[in-house]
């Protein structure tokens, strides 16, 4: 069972992902890269979903076993951060269509654990 710490951590990615989630249901690639607003949101969810992560992997590194992409995840995280101006609408969709499923899956079991 994870600690305290790290279940709350792992709860706040859920509600980021759940946020990008509700954000984007029934909209296109095409209207999410037309709209800078829809793009900042999903941004700042997806940099919460990373810093969480980068946290949780501090307190607990156990979960490097138990998230897929753990890694990446906190890399993506860094790009959007750092990296700002190089960030593509596309990468974000395709992470968010392909990746977050599986990310919100992956976070699930601890939570539902406690």
């Amino acid at each position: 069972m994870a600690s305290r710490e790290v279940q709350k951590l792992l709860f706040d990615m859920k509600q980021a992902g759940e946020l990008i989630e509700t954000f984007v249901v029934g909209r296109s690639f095409e209207e999410y890269r037309g709209d800078k607003l829809l793009q900042s949101a999903v941004e700042r969810q997806f940099g919460i979903i990373g810093d969480a992560l980068s946290r949780a992997f501090a307190i607990d590194p156990g979960l490097e076993s138990r998230i897929t992409s753990l890694r990446r995840i906190i890399d993506f995280r860094n790009r959007l951060i750092h990296g700002y101006a190089d960030v593509s609408a596309a990468v974000v969709w395709g992470v968010l269509g392909t990746d977050l499923p599986t990310l919100l899956a992956e976070v699930e079991e601890p939570l539902e654990s406690t």
